[in-house]
């Protein structure tokens, strides 16, 4: 079964520079320094909406595999969604810590990015995308 998702040659920048609202472009900027800081790769469309960065392979014990950013976002009307692939809960206690957020199994909900602790989520997402490029990842979010 084909991917739903995949990489595209779209300009991650000139998503980011057309994002809107205004509260949503300033946040995709700092995330889009911040990923490309910690994983020390380079941004690149995955999809539509998603700036990823770096890649990993999965492998379901189901037979699903793939290839997916090892760290992304996604800057949505409502709030900025960073993706967390080994799953949140390999996270709680730098979640405790981030400062104001939602968030569901293997994503974040930040509404204002200036409202976290930036050393905290660079943590977060240097964790995630070491575990994720460690080899083929076997574990969905919900498993993580």
């Amino acid at each position: 079964m084909a991917a739903k998702t995949t990489w595209t040659d779209a300009d991650p920048v000139g998503f980011i520079e057309v994002v809107s609202p205004e509260k949503r472009r300033l946040d995709a900027v700092a995330l889009l320094e911040l990923m490309r800081r910690v994983t020390g790769a380079e941004p690149r469309m995955f999809g539509t909406a998603i700036v990823g960065f770096g890649e990993y392979h999965y492998k379901y014990a189901s037979g699903t595999e793939g290839d997916a950013p090892a760290a992304g976002f996604s800057p949505r009307k409502a709030a900025s969604v960073v993706y967390l692939n080994d799953g949140i809960s390999a996270h709680e206690d730098l979640l405790a810590r981030l400062g104001p957020h939602t968030h569901g199994v293997g994503c974040l909900y930040l509404k204002d990015v200036a409202a976290v602790d930036l050393g905290v989520l660079e943590e977060i997402v240097r964790r995630s995308y070491a575990t994720l490029t460690a080899g083929t990842y076997g574990n969905r979010a919900a498993e993580g």
